[in-house]
């Protein structure tokens, strides 16, 4: 099979191969959460089922009403997501382009590319006429006197210096003068098996715990790109660079710092805390920050049952319970971790930090208005009035979708004054949660991902608040409870359960948003949620691609209007659909994750466990348009590895690869992948840039 089939090939799929992420990156990831029951228990109906309710009882003429709160205000989205119709040549006709296209006239797509094939190479694949490179991988030196990287002589010290493991989120922040940038990257996860030979997980060393802690975090990294060469070069910056660890100072701010479930004996205000781990995705700041969310944080904890207090049992239930001794044993070596004796440590994680790399002497901060759950993202839109809006999900089965909205309003300018004044906006606000509404009759949503007869899985939405400031929204809980445990005041307050929610990305030319939501195997099984039109899959292993359009077009509005973009799999199955386009035409795409804009308006999706059999990949999709829905595969990443980032700018893209050769019975006495220096070296996590060979635009 060719690399680069011509477009108009469906790219067939891979037979005979592992489905899904491997059992490895479960167990050091997110502490194997799929292999235990989803920790949301709560029975908040879906309110979909709710309205139907009220129409079968009272009438239609009465739940016109309860319809009108679901839905006022969102006739502002154009368009509906009517499958469209296609003509002989399998390019979409006039029901796409009035419908899907939302009215607007077609510019073509500028994805000027040949899709790649799926393929379980362990190496990076793109398309013809384009380069790539690595920019920093796990090891290299960022600050000044880094060690060369030495895998069978690490130490701790040198590893605090260098460039850490698992790297997930990458952001740009642009320096003065052209083609250079602060780059921040986040460093989710260790995996110690893939670390060290001989590794002995019962038993870990001191020393392999604190080479752990120090390879956790993130890294700031000034980049420069060689116009010549087109590639992206690391910089050992002395004011810029900067590492941080499971050791760096943090501090609270919003409504619940210095809440008393805040304070440890390390800690008697509750406004300080060590560290930050379990970063997965996050989002740049329109004035320079750079926010990344901590997602599966319960998993470093140990002896929760030890917990003796019912109610902080159920707090921390709510969000996974650790049972026993925690995977990497960290517990042994410093106390907070055991929860037996520090239960109050485990509510100091699972929050939206900020960093400022433009002032690498800054303290970063947790913002605790923004709420605390497992969080996979947090990308910022400005509203009509300048209050500032962010957007988050929380990554777990059967859990919900957020946004926060600033009190206060974006100064302009990059002032230091205007800076500090934005620094400020994630501080104080009102978080609320999402409740989604299908307008579809429940019989046709069977849970086989067959479309309802208006030929769409699309509805309206609500956003329910929760606090502001020190007011609760949610009774029986106070403000301060609602941003701790937040998980347990959105049950409370009936959100929508989801598949697994993960990155959430505004389109900056349109201001619609658009969500991934990556799969929920557990949908439809025994004493579970079902079907529901937002998450139309029983057994969803493929996941889908959710967009919404805020009512008057205003990011601050408290309804919207929603469409599934892409129901993810196999095209050649029933149970998938892209946004109405021809399935023939399209690339295979399982799992999606993290969403990125390039700057014709494309939406580009990075996926995290392909379940159709091919590696990981990067996407890119219209979404706009006559080829609005048509999915064309970037690249892939070599064989274990997870596609994250991405970063697309005019002339390169980003991507974050992460565990490569992480597969089952990987270690490092035996390397499943020896990308990305080949031979017979170790897998190293790298951050990988790609341009066209002509210096071109990437789109356009």
């Amino acid at each position: 099979m060719s690399p680069n089939p011509k477009p108009g090939r469906i790219l067939p799929l891979l037979p005979n191969h592992p489905l899904g992420r491997s059992a490895l990156t479960c167990r050091y990831r997110c502490a194997n959460a799929c292999a235990h029951e989803a920790p949301n228990t709560s029975d908040n109906p879906y309110f979909g089922d709710v309205v139907r309710e009220v129409v079968n009882r009272r009438g239609l003429l009465k739940a016109g009403a309860v319809l009108a709160v679901a839905g006022a205000g969102t006739a502002a989205m154009a368009g509906t997501a009517a499958a469209a119709e296609t003509d002989a040549t399998g390019e979409a006709g006039d029901v796409q382009a009035n419908g899907h296209g939302h009215g607007r006239p077609d510019r073509g797509d500028g994805l000027n590319f040949d899709a790649v094939a799926p393929n379980t190479e362990d190496r990076i694949t793109t398309p013809a006429g384009y380069e790539q490179a690595v920019v920093i991988r796990w090891g290299d030196p960022v600050l000044p006197g880094a060690p060369a990287f030495d895998f069978d002589k690490q130490t701790a010290r040198a590893q605090a210096t260098q460039f850490g493991f698992n790297n997930d989120f990458c952001g740009l922040v642009p320096l003065p003068g052209n083609d250079r940038w602060l780059m921040g990257s986040n460093h989710e996860y260790t995996t110690e098996s893939s670390m060290f030979r001989g590794y002995d997980s019962n038993n870990p060393t001191e020393e392999q715990v604190r080479i752990s802690w120090a390879a956790h975090g993130f890294s700031v990294v000034v980049v420069e790109r060689d116009r010549r060469s087109g590639k992206l070069v690391p910089v050992i910056d002395r004011h810029y660079n900067r590492r941080i660890t499971v050791n760096t100072e943090f501090a609270f701010d919003g409504p619940a710092a210095g809440s008393d479930h805040l304070k440890t004996s390390a800690d008697r205000t509750g406004r300080k805390v060590f560290g930050t781990f379990g970063n997965c995705s996050g989002g740049v700041t329109p004035w320079g920050t750079i926010l990344s969310g901590e997602e599966n944080f319960n998993g470093y904890f140990a002896n929760g049952e030890a917990i003796t207090d019912a109610k902080v049992k159920e707090r921390v239930s709510r969000y996974g319970l650790p049972k026993g001794a925690s995977e990497r044993k960290w517990e042994r070596f410093d106390k907070r971790f055991d929860l037996g004796k520090e239960p109050n440590e485990f509510n100091r994680f699972g929050w939206v930090v900020e960093i400022d790399p433009q002032d690498p002497k800054s303290t970063p901060v947790k913002h605790t208005a923004l709420g605390r759950f497992k969080h996979e993202a947090c990308t910022i839109r400005v509203a009509k009035d300048g209050r500032v809006v962010a957007y988050m999900g929380d990554d777990e089965r059967f859990d919900y979708i957020y946004k926060f909205v600033s009190s206060g309003r974006i100064a302009r300018g990059n002032s230091r004054r205007a800076r500090e004044h934005n620094k400020s906006l994630l501080s104080d606000g009102t978080l609320y949660v999402a409740r989604f509404t299908g307008n579809s009759p429940q019989s046709e949503i069977d849970g086989t991902g067959k479309l309802p007869s208006d030929r769409a899985f699309d509805g309206t939405g609500e956003w329910i608040r929760l606090a502001s400031g020190k007011k609760s929204y949610v009774d029986g809980f106070t403000a301060e409870e609602v941003y701790l445990f937040t998980r347990l005041a959105a049950d409370k307050a009936g959100a929508t359960k989801m598949d697994r929610p993960e990155d959430i990305e505004p389109n900056p030319r349109t201001g619609r948003v658009y969500a991934a939501l990556t799969n929920n195997s557990d949908r439809g099984k025994a004493g579970k949620e079902g079907a529901t039109e937002i998450n139309p899959r029983n057994g969803n292993k493929n996941g889908h691609v959710l967009e919404w359009e805020e009512a008057g077009g205003d990011a601050a509005a408290t309804t919207f209007k929603w469409t599934l973009l892409l129901v993810c799999g196999d095209p050649n199955s029933a149970d998938t659909y892209f946004g109405g386009y021809d399935k023939s035409q399209v690339s295979p795409i399982s799992c999606p994750d993290n969403v990125a804009f390039d700057a014709a308006g494309n939406l580009w999706i990075s996926t995290d466990g392909n379940a159709l059999g091919s590696n990981d990949g990067l996407f890119a999709v219209p979404v706009e348009g006559r080829y609005r829905g048509r999915v064309k595969q970037f690249l892939t990443v070599p064989r274990g590895a997870e596609t994250c980032g991405p970063v697309i700018e005019d002339r390169f893209v980003l991507v974050s690869v992460q565990h490569p050769g992480e597969i089952d019975g990987a270690s490092a006495d035996n390397p499943k992948s020896h990308w990305p220096d080949g031979g017979t070296s170790q897998p190293r996590p790298a951050v990988v840039a790609v341009w066209r060979s002509d210096r071109g635009r990437i789109s356009g």
